[in-house]
């Protein structure tokens, strides 16, 4: 599939989606889980996860977890339950900052690679609409 032919699936499939995106959190749901519902509103892009804390309060981990069958408990000091909405029109930092700060998770939003892998992180004031129209 030619880049171009990539990017209007893309957009296709977002317009043809529903209009916010709501995301159970609690320790028991695995990562890949998360990434899959994440894809399904936002084909051309990847939720990447990074690894807990040493502890609560102390710096994000800069390491990426790379086996998404890990639980979100693996990946967060913090255990708050509840759910994440996710809207095309939110910036990415808007949805990096509620991963962060209402449940401890650390996340990057990458574009989606042909084969299904990262490329690039994704530039944080764009929506991800925009982004993933790209």
């Amino acid at each position: 599939m030619s880049l171009s032919s990539h990017r209007e699936s893309c957009n296709l499939k977002l317009s043809n989606k529903l209009q916010i995106m709501k995301i159970v959190i609690n320790n028991n749901r695995r990562i890949s889980a998360i990434q899959e519902e994440f894809c399904t509103m936002f084909p051309c892009l990847t939720l990447a996860f990074f690894a807990k804390p040493s502890h609560p309060g102390a710096a994000p981990s800069k390491k990426l977890i790379r086996h998404s069958g890990k639980s979100l408990q693996d990946c967060r000091a913090v255990s708050n339950e509840g759910i994440i909405e996710i809207l095309p029109s939110m910036n990415v930092s808007d949805v990096k900052e509620n991963f962060r700060d209402v449940y401890g998770l650390s996340v990057e939003v990458f574009h989606k690679g042909r084969n299904g892998s990262n490329e690039t992180p994704v530039n944080d004031i764009m929506t991800l609409r925009e982004i993933n129209g790209q």
